[in-house]
């Protein structure tokens, strides 16, 4: 906000000095227009007393476009409510209108609120405002112009709405959605795209919702559920997952037991349950298949999902598999079973794979006290992968004490930025221990190494 209030004191110079208000301000950024209103009050408080620039301000039905903005930005809440009547005449200061509506003084905010309704009857002034109102909505006197905003949108054709579907803004997005369901403005199937398409969960949440309640009554489930099984959200392929009970196409809802996000998969395995399925017995039977180039990881991971300690044998295979995928998930899934092998999996630090090494690191991270040293200590030179340079710090680090101390040290110089910096938070963060004293000589050498990160 800081910043905000020092462009508009530059732009508050700016208009003073007779700048357009169309090159001083961008009107497309709803920012813009609370850092004028707040950087004109405090550019003026600063100024002499009584300076001409101020005097001229007192008589707004006079002055130019650029002069009336400061005028509506004004200290005084005289020359601010003075100024609103002439300001309806120009489209160009409505913005500063919506500003005014939550005013702190009563009598500005009530006169703010008459001009704005008698502008806002229009859908697209409505549209080109919204950013603005609904920015300013977050705060306590700003719900009239939000509710105001809305009743006009609702009497507006829906084609003055289509903007608002794709504006970069997530809160107008979610505003225009909401309105449009509850007026019934978007087809089951504009809804099920909308919610396929939109980022923001809340839309996607929306709007899923939305197009299976409006498909079921309208009997156009099958198009819906396609464009929401098709999402790329995991969000919104769960809803349609989901859903295939109530619309009695449980069936298909086994095609999902493998997809590639948990979410998803948790879904598919309840649908199937209630179908009548087992899901355990499906993915045994997928993943006992080792050699299958084509085995989805999701299968992999669906089986440590529901399964059981005794299915680890059939991860354990996995680790050899060609798709580095299906050999992080088979490491994770093992995790998940709480069955660890130090031996077989310490083979696998030095997988090409970084995903394969990061699942590696954190099933090996409470064993860290049981691995030799040097192994990883040698991998921490130069000429071994960042990843694998990354996996034997975090595994000498969890060692604490000396071990902790001298892996630090070694990777001072590492040439990637991020494993340097956390070498240095750890030499930092160093504590001396009972078993490790400070004053011994080795910490002595190894802390003078890095006694450069001090200064």
């Amino acid at each position: 906000m800081r910043e905000d209030i020092r462009g508009g004191e530059v732009a508050a110079r700016r208009l003073a000095e007779g700048a357009a208000l169309s090159d001083v301000v961008d009107a497309k950024d709803p920012r813009a227009w609370l850092g004028l209103d707040a950087g004109t009050r405090s550019w003026l408080g600063w100024l002499p007393p009584a300076p001409t620039e101020v005097a001229a301000l007192r008589h707004p039905d006079a002055l130019p476009e650029s002069r009336l903005a400061l005028a509506l930005c004004h200290r005084d809440g005289r020359i601010r409510e003075a100024a609103l009547g002439p300001a309806a005449g120009h489209p160009g200061l409505w913005p500063l209108v919506v500003v005014r509506t939550a005013d702190w003084v009563a009598p500005v905010r009530q006169r703010a609120r008459e001009v704005l309704r008698a502008v806002l009857d229009d859908g697209d002034t409505a549209v080109g405002l919204a950013p603005l109102i609904l920015l300013g909505g977050r705060r306590g006197r700003g719900v009239f112009a939000v509710d105001l905003l809305d009743e006009v949108l609702r009497r507006s054709p829906h084609e003055r709405l289509a903007p608002l579907f794709t504006d970069p803004d997530r809160r107008i997005r979610r505003f225009a959605y909401r309105l449009a369901v509850d007026e019934e403005r978007l087809s089951p199937a504009e809804l099920a795209l909308a919610a396929a398409r939109d980022p923001d969960p809340v839309v996607q949440d929306l709007c899923a919702e939305a197009a299976l309640a409006t498909a079921r009554e309208g009997g156009t489930a099958d198009g819906v559920l396609d464009a929401l099984l098709g999402a790329r959200g995991p969000r919104v392929r769960s809803a349609g997952v989901t859903a295939l009970r109530r619309t009695g196409r449980g069936e298909r809802a086994e095609e999902f037991l493998a997809d590639r996000a948990g979410l998803v998969r948790a879904c598919a395995r309840y649908v199937v349950r209630q179908t009548g399925g087992d899901p355990h017995a499906w993915y045994r039977d997928r993943v006992a298949r080792p050699d299958d180039p084509a085995l989805p990881p999701g299968a992999v991971a669906g089986l440590a999902e529901c399964g059981k300690r005794a299915d680890a044998e059939l991860l354990w295979p996995l680790l050899g598999h060609p798709d580095p995928r299906v050999r992080a998930r088979a490491v994770a899934g093992l995790r998940t079973l709480d069955v660890t092998d130090v031996r077989r999996l310490r083979a696998l630090l030095d997988d090409p794979a970084p995903g394969v090494v990061r699942e590696v690191t954190l099933a090996l991270l409470p064993f860290a006290r049981s691995l030799d040293t040097d192994p990883l200590t040698e991998r921490l030179t130069d000429g071994w992968p960042r990843h694998v340079r990354v996996a034997a710090f975090r595994l000498l680090s969890a060692r604490g004490g000396l071990v902790r101390l001298r892996a630090a040290v070694a990777v001072l110089d590492d040439p990637d930025v991020r494993l340097r910096h956390q070498a240095e938070e750890s030499v930092r963060g160093w504590q001396a221990t009972a078993e490790v004293p400070r004053g011994s000589a080795e910490v002595v050498e190894l802390l003078a190494r890095g006694r450069h990160l001090s200064r």
